[in-house]
């Protein structure tokens, strides 16, 4: 076999790009569309021939032209304006993606369903030139907040202002690029949620309905359902919330329960009528069905939206209402109605408009302007019916040209190794924990990308992290990127060599403009994990062509096995600088690493569909160092074992002869005095919040989630300690 042939065969192999996955399953399921639907199709993005299939001369030709026009073939990057606001002539995105719950820490699912696929379509988005706007928040009024607020002995508003200072914190060090991240919890909230809701009363898309709710009179309050307990009515455990068994997983109606109690006061509630107010959703729905052919047919909606979408309106909709008998809300305004407040799922998705009111008084340009406005909404799939069904119909029926989504983003649920998240257990990553890791957010986000539940659920697993952490990145990426460099530094003084391109050259060109346009094809259609898979192709072709061409042993040769090797090395590292920018929306602090090794100007970091040479000959590249390190199989198994859920109840229940001695922990660098004596502080507080709350005889659940959250305390502080993340040895008698 010649030379040339190995090249050859190496340019022509590729891996072919991992199969979009089908909502197969789902669509043999899902019931007939309605009439009004019958032309809503599936936009799938359309399969493209398999990169093995042989290039047409034509391809190999533009490749080649393309490259030789280098960098001013590409687009002038743009800055757009602060605030950002709509501009004529321009493609106008809005980003929203679901406002997660202020009172909870989000897990890991929750970062990759929601902010973590925004901010990635968001940053593509801006490096294509378009004129982009993303926002987010936290849901801060409703059930859970007031909850949570007795559970910490706090006010609802310390709730929000604490919890939203952890979000923003997370979401930081995620490297999120939100436009504004803000709150519901603001004037403008309670200005706009309002003025939807007279808009619906004059147009007469509201009605009155009495509702059969318990009481609590030593409370004096009627009880959200999160704040009665009672027997299942259906399985008979003995401790079901008002809304749903956590035994059987029923959804319960709160007067169903058997003997119900008040969790506030531990009284008996009684059953009495409360007058509510309700969207009627059955007279908004031929408007709604009208929208949705509109925008199915002009939108991408991923598969599971439309078919929830469609479950919803099948046997027709039903008045929802909008109201509840709670002090923490946006207020109703009308008589008769002024001690309730806004239910949280009429009111929460008016966070998206509220949000940007805060950004820019100008917020009407983005949310009544879908003349000029493209909508995107990011979520995983539980909360598809209220951003398709029931905050649309809001929107329509205040009929005042507000901007209805476009693009409907919903992803199936992560799950955590063989189970699900669950703080109160101490099973899986929060959010507040990753960086404790010691694992860098871009690995975070690669691998959270890599596997984004796109067409059925997916599941994080150490060991796979492990895998990817080690193969992909280091081994592919890393590996490609850093040769690329070393050996402009090693071989040429730091100075891209000159280049002549052979027929293979060329070959290979064609191939990478392959991937890239593969790569803009699927994020046009939102498809972010197998877009990332194109950037992994692309450099596994570099990977091949380095190896074959062998320029660490042309560099020795004649002269012409050096202008070889100079060729292979000016290939490589204008590859390297393309991945750079393809990598910016995944991983954003790696991609400006490299643009700083191989001193990438900043008008070359900006998107085109074409493979250009944007590091001439003569250009001069910074310090090449690696990118990513390995992960060690000791590292992950404390890790797997730190966030696996040991709870001191298991640990009790546990005969000391056989438990298995701990495996020994990867030392760990103390930290600094500060943190430690923080954390001493937060274990000493939480550790007498638990006494109290036994003293005090609270519920046994209530103190199990405070236990819990004192044991990871102790985990931190172990670990700040320099020691290992053990779980301390249980107390009390042995058996």
């Amino acid at each position: 076999m010649t030379r040339s042939e190995p090249c050859r065969a190496a340019a022509d192999t590729v891996l072919m790009p991992e199969a979009l996955l089908e909502f197969t399953s789902c669509l043999q399921k899902q019931p007939p569309p309605c009439p009004a639907m019958q032309r809503a199709t599936s936009n799938e993005p359309e399969e493209e021939e398999g990169s093995e299939r042989a290039l047409t001369e034509d391809e190999i030709a533009a490749a080649a032209d393309a490259w030789a026009r280098g960098a001013a073939a590409l687009p002038r990057p743009w800055q757009p304006q602060k605030p950002v606001l709509p501009v004529e002539g321009m493609r106008n995105v809005l980003i929203t993606s679901a406002l997660p719950y202020v009172n909870n820490v989000p897990h890991l699912g929750n970062i990759i369903g929601c902010v973590l696929s925004a901010d990635t379509f968001a940053r593509y988005c801006r490096l294509r030139n378009w004129n982009t706007l993303y926002v987010c928040g936290t849901d801060e009024y409703g059930t859970a907040t007031e909850t949570k607020a007795v559970e910490e002995g706090l006010t609802p508003q310390e709730i929000c202002d604490k919890y939203n200072a952890i979000h923003a914190d997370i979401y930081r060090w995620f490297d999120i690029s939100f436009d504004c991240f803000g709150r519901t919890t603001t004037p403008s909230q309670t200005t706009i949620a309002q003025d939807i809701f007279q808009r619906l009363l004059a147009r007469g898309f509201l009605l009155q309905d009495t509702v059969e709710q318990l009481r609590c009179e030593g409370c004096q309050r009627f009880l959200a359902d999160r704040f009665v307990e009672g027997t299942c009515p259906f399985c008979g455990y003995e401790e079901a919330r008002g809304d749903q068994c956590d035994k059987c997983g029923k959804l319960i109606n709160a007067v169903e329960l058997k003997s119900p109690q008040c969790k506030l006061c531990r009284g008996v509630p009684i059953v009495k009528p409360t007058q509510h107010l309700f969207l009627d959703l059955p007279k908004l729905e031929q408007r709604l069905e009208a929208w949705l052919e509109q925008s199915w047919a002009t939108g991408d909606w991923t598969a599971n939206a439309r078919y929830i979408t469609r479950s919803w309106i099948r046997d027709g909709l039903k008045p929802r209402c909008i109201t509840r008998d709670l002090k923490w809300g946006t207020p109703v305004p009308l008589d008769g109605f002024r001690d309730k407040v806004f239910y949280v799922w009429f009111d929460a998705p008016i966070g998206y408009l509220s949000i940007t009111a805060n950004y820019t008084t100008e917020w009407e340009r983005w949310w009544k302007n879908p003349q000029q406005v493209e909508l995107y909404n990011f979520m995983a799939k539980d909360n598809v019916p209220f951003h398709s069904v029931i905050f649309p119909c809001s929107l329509l029926g205040a009929d005042d040209n507000y901007t209805l989504v476009n693009h409907l983003i919903a992803t199936e649920y992560l799950n955590y190794e063989d189970g699900k998240f669950s703080k109160s257990r101490g099973v899986g990553v929060f959010g507040d924990m990753a960086k404790d890791t010691g694992i860098p957010a871009d690995v975070w986000r690669f691998y959270l990308l890599y596997l984004r539940p796109e067409g059925q659920d997916s599941a994080f697993s150490w060991s796979d992290l492990m895998l990817k952490n080690n193969s992909e990145l280091l081994n592919n990426l890393g590996n490609f990127i850093n040769r690329a460099g070393m050996f402009v530094c090693k071989f040429f003084g730091g100075a891209v060599p000159s280049m002549v391109l052979t027929p293979d050259d060329k070959r290979l060109l064609a191939r990478v403009t392959l991937e890239l346009r593969r790569y803009h094809q699927l994020l046009e259609k939102v498809r972010i994990r197998d877009a990332l898979r194109c950037i992994l192709s692309i450099s596994r072709h570099g990977n091949q062509y380095i190896q074959v061409n062998e320029p660490w042993k042309r560099i020795k040769g004649d002269e012409k096995d050096r202008q070889r090797a100079g060729t292979v090395t000016g290939v490589a590292v204008n590859m390297a600088s393309l991945l750079a920018v393809m990598l910016q929306p995944y991983m954003p602090s790696v991609s400006v690493a490299i643009q700083g090794q191989l001193c990438i100007p900043a008008e070359c970091f900006v998107l085109s569909h074409d493979f250009t040479c944007t590091l001439p000959p003569g250009h001069r590249v910074g310090t090449v160092s690696p990118l990513f390190q390995k992960l060690e199989n000791d590292r992950v198994e404390a890790l797997r074992r730190r966030f696996g859920g040991a709870q001191p109840e298991d640990l009790a229940v546990e005969p000391q002869a056989k438990q298995t001695p701990p495996a020994p922990e990867t030392p760990v660098a103390p930290t600094d005095p500060q943190r430690l004596q923080e954390l001493t502080q937060e274990v000493a507080r939480q550790g007498n919040h638990v006494r109290q709350l036994k003293a005090h005889k609270a519920e046994k659940a209530q103190i199990a989630v405070e236990v819990a959250k004192l044991l990871e305390l102790k985990q931190q502080l172990a670990l700040a300690e320099g020691k290992g993340p053990q779980v301390p040895a249980p107390k009390g008698k042995q058996k």
